[in-house]
């Protein structure tokens, strides 16, 4: 699952925001009891597609850069959004649906907020209300693809997670 994630985040012309690593995230802290591997999945799965983009990179494929500076704080956010997986104690339409908006919204409103007062992107705004507004206004493309993307595969992984469950369960009581 963190191999498909990574792979398919590096898929050349994905729309930028379009991937499945805030569903991992939400996924792994639901699902998975040990909560420290509930937050390294989704940053492993971001490490492993930044490793695929920097060698698109370097072989001149690609003009995204897999690694730069200040990446950290990514991958610190995205490891933050496994908390919010936590907090789906019954895994049920609502409670994956609701998260599945949370999440990728809490990523957009600090992300940005972070890039507007400077810290790790290359990307400068006017310390001001106006700077701070371009910066969302920029980031609302991202948003809208990160939304879409987390819904899509939030049902795919916890879709998927119940079929499975159910036959299990129906195998054991047979």
């Amino acid at each position: 699952m963190v191999v498909v994630a990574s792979l398919y985040r590096a898929i050349p012309g994905r729309p930028f925001g379009f991937a499945p690593q805030w569903a991992l995230a939400l996924f792994g802290g639901a699902i998975i009891k040990d909560k420290v591997i509930a937050c390294v999945l989704p940053v492993f799965s971001m490490f492993l597609s930044d490793l695929i983009y920097q060698g698109l990179h370097t072989a001149g494929l690609t003009p995204i850069q897999g690694f730069y500076e200040g990446q950290w704080i990514n991958y610190l956010l995205f490891a933050s959004v496994t908390i919010f997986g936590f907090f789906i104690r019954k895994v049920t339409v609502i409670n994956v649906l609701v998260m599945s908006l949370i999440a990728p919204t809490y990523y957009f409103i600090i992300s940005n907020f972070l890039t507007w007062i400077g810290v790790g992107q290359y990307v400068e705004y006017p310390k001001t209300w106006n700077g701070l507004i371009s910066c969302y206004t920029a980031a609302l493309p991202f948003y809208k693809n990160s939304l879409i993307a987390t819904l899509i595969f939030s049902t795919v992984l916890f879709g998927c997670w119940y079929l499975i469950a159910r036959r299990n369960s129906k195998t054991s009581m047979a």
